[in-house]
């Protein structure tokens, strides 16, 4: 019951955040407004704030917590304070199949970008799984995603290339930069079935990961199934990661960011570290989503860009820590 407190607080900050995220916004309501909002569904201010702020409050908070408590999974497979969901190219994998999604027109077709950011990126985890299952390795299996994740970018890069129109190489680039603006309850529903079965698969692997937090050799002795239990952390984090992508495009540094801000509360039991992280991550991202909404620009800030204004110093951070570490 340790970190009881800590997940209380957590989903308090997570319902303040959302009440600020449905609350506030370009479009400014009066006290009159929101009462008629609550009141009435149909009228004006209430399809503002249940037709468009609400899901995309939703949104921001089911990508996050999907990215979040995918980054404490990977973090507990790889014994990696460095880890995050992008660590084994899925995210990559995820915005190549998008991208090509919009190359070829898909675009205005309802959910075919999505469902194509989903595929590539079950294709990764597929891919990955299997190698989970033969290495042991966690240095194996990051410089496989190293790899795939390059190769990904590769890929992406030839798709603006030939890009046929500047239209469509916008429409690639905002993907990529991500963005919960325009969401509907739609298209977090269709992503429910993977995020269910990707979270799943994460707290079953929760037991390997508590043994590899001990070592190798205790892991080897415990007589869990650890190659089944490596190959479900895979795969629960590319599915989580896999429809979070395909629900927002790509958006770094929260998986990374969220374990790390729970983890003195949590423990170092990376089982426990996993619901905090989910919340963590789904706090970050509503409040990185209001930022974006409401810092005064021409254009609103993309997603992506905003979580790695503040990820990318926490990430250095880390980083410097670590190395400090390691030399004493």
């Amino acid at each position: 019951m340790r970190d009881l407190p800590l997940n209380l607080g957590l989903i308090g900050a997570l319902l303040a955040m959302a009440a600020a995220g449905l609350l506030l916004g370009e479009t400014q309501l009066s006290a009159a407004q929101y009462a008629q909002a609550f009141a009435d569904l149909g009228s004006g201010p209430g399809q503002v704030l249940w037709e468009i702020r609400a899901p995309r409050t939703a949104a921001a908070a089911v990508v996050g917590a999907a990215l979040g408590l995918a980054g404490a999974v990977m973090q507990g497979l790889l014994r990696n304070p460095l880890a995050d969901p992008g660590v084994l190219g899925v995210s990559g994998g995820a915005g190549l199949g998008a991208a090509l999604a919009i190359a070829l027109g898909a675009g205005a077709t309802a959910g075919a970008v999505e469902g194509a950011a989903l595929a590539a990126a079950l294709a990764t985890g597929v891919l990955l799984t299997a190698l989970a299952a033969r290495f042991r390795e966690p240095e194996t299996l990051i410089l496989f995603g190293v790899a795939l994740s390059a190769f990904a970018g590769a890929l992406t890069s030839l798709v603006f290339n030939f890009s046929p129109s500047p239209v469509t190489l916008a429409e690639v680039f905002a993907w990529l930069l991500g963005s919960v603006a325009n969401r509907d309850w739609g298209d977090i529903g269709r992503q429910l079935v993977p995020l269910g079965i990707g979270a799943s698969l994460s707290v079953y692997a929760a037991r390997g990961l508590v043994m590899l937090s001990l070592g190798e050799e205790t892991a080897a002795l415990s007589g869990l199934p650890m190659r089944r239990l490596r190959a479900a952390a895979v795969a629960g984090a590319s599915l989580l990661t896999g429809a979070a992508v395909a629900m927002a495009g790509i958006v770094g540094f929260v998986g990374l960011a969220a374990p790390h801000l729970v983890r003195a509360g949590a423990g170092a039991d990376p089982a426990r570290v996993l619901l905090p992280s989910a919340l963590a991550g789904a706090v970050l991202l509503v409040a990185a989503d209001l930022a974006a909404r409401l810092i005064p620009t021409d254009l609103e800030l993309k997603l992506g860009v905003v979580t790695a204004l503040f990820g990318a110093p926490l990430f250095a951070l880390i980083a410097w820590r670590a190395a400090r570490s390691w030399r004493g």
